[in-house]
């Protein structure tokens, strides 16, 4: 009798502690602190974007570090475990890009590693989003390299000089 007693008083403090958890979840100032984070994510990204349109290495590689460490900081909710397994590992691919891109000082290179780091990012975008912004899926016909923006107006950030507003929009979210 006294086992099912504890066992009980266990499972009522497990269930109680799991309560006071998922309340603190949903508080505003997490809520306002994870959209903070988000938001962040996406602006660092955006930055890295709008420093290969102005061709600047310098600051690409700086936007890259900043990109990187928000991503570092940014920890996914309500996902089931494949879920969970799959955006941690895109996450993952997508830091693993933005070293690369902060390693190397040759523009060329930053743009051909962005294209793939531009593919990874729009995966995981509806994740990163922040609740009143559009984003939008934009891509270089020539190419067929996309990028991700918070415009519709078309500025490619391969052919900056060539064809800056050659390209269309793919897609939004």
């Amino acid at each position: 009798m006294k086992k099912i007693v504890v066992i009980a008083f266990i499972f009522l403090s497990t269930l109680a502690q799991a309560q006071l958890t998922s309340k603190e979840e949903v508080a505003p100032e997490l809520v306002e602190k994870r959209e903070a984070q988000k938001k962040e994510i996406t602006n660092n990204y955006l930055t890295l974007k709008n420093n290969l349109l102005v061709s600047d290495s310098l600051a690409v590689v700086k936007s890259a570090a900043l990109l990187q460490q928000s991503l570092k900081n940014f920890r996914f909710k309500k996902l089931n475990l494949e879920q969970m397994n799959d955006a941690t590992t895109k996450r993952k691919e997508i830091i693993n890009l933005v070293a690369e891109v902060e390693a190397t000082k040759n523009i060329n290179k930053q743009r051909k590693i962005f294209e793939v780091l531009s593919v990874k990012f729009w995966d995981l975008a509806p994740k990163f989003k922040v609740a009143d912004n559009t984003l939008y899926l934009q891509v270089c016909p020539m190419t067929n390299a996309v990028w991700v923006s918070d415009s519709k107006e078309i500025k490619n950030p391969y052919y900056p000089k060539n064809m800056l507003t050659c390209g269309a929009v793919k897609a939004s979210l």
